[in-house]
């Protein structure tokens, strides 16, 4: 049996990385979601194990000191972090896994799995996302630039992943992003 690939997928807020990976991922013979674990309270409508695992702080830190963690940070007072068993064990059962990540959880598992291959997903500029976050109607206009801002620091990042697919076409972004995966899969085949 072929062992699966890591493929570690980043965007900005607002990129279509959600919609791309939703299109992707409903071939679950081939591919696994890894879902990631958090400390932070679930939102509204979010499923313990479907939007993230919850934990609470003294079991993810338990799991911290057990080294279960193939990547794990904190931000805003909350850990979030993905469990090293879970990927190791669909890997090795042939499935490619996606870890949809943010850039600083990328940087660590290229550090720890160089086998990786990292895709980052952007916007065709920071204008369009601008103007995709505002057509949402979901944000007022100060967090949409706080977004904002914050997917232009983010997008300094796309030289240190092995693929970048820009998202100006949904259709096309999908395409590229399989091609990218075929590509991955017939990398070092075994």
């Amino acid at each position: 049996m072929k062992q699966g690939r890591l493929i570690v997928v980043s965007a900005p807020s607002g990129c279509g990385k959600g919609t791309i990976l939703g299109r992707v991922l409903e071939d679950k013979e081939r591919f696994y979601y890894s879902v990631s674990c958090t400390t932070r309270a679930p939102r509204a409508g979010e499923i313990d194990g479907v939007h993230y695992h919850f934990l609470t702080r003294e079991r993810f830190e338990a799991l911290i000191a057990e080294d279960a963690f193939l990547e794990h940070a904190e931000y805003n007072h909350n850990y979030y972090g993905t469990l090293r068993a879970p990927i190791d064990e669909h890997m090795a059962a042939g499935q490619d896994v996606i870890l949809e990540i943010e850039v600083k959880g990328a940087s660590q598992i290229r550090a720890l799995r160089p086998d990786a291959s990292l895709i980052f997903i952007v916007p065709p500029s920071i204008d369009v996302l601008r103007e995709r976050l505002i057509n949402r109607g979901t944000e007022e206009r100060d967090v949409i630039e706080q977004r904002v801002a914050l997917a232009a620091e983010e997008l300094q990042y796309a030289p240190d992943y092995d693929y970048v697919v820009v998202n100006d076409d949904l259709d096309t972004a999908i395409a590229d992003f399989c091609a990218v995966v075929r590509a991955v899969e017939l990398k070092n085949i075994k």
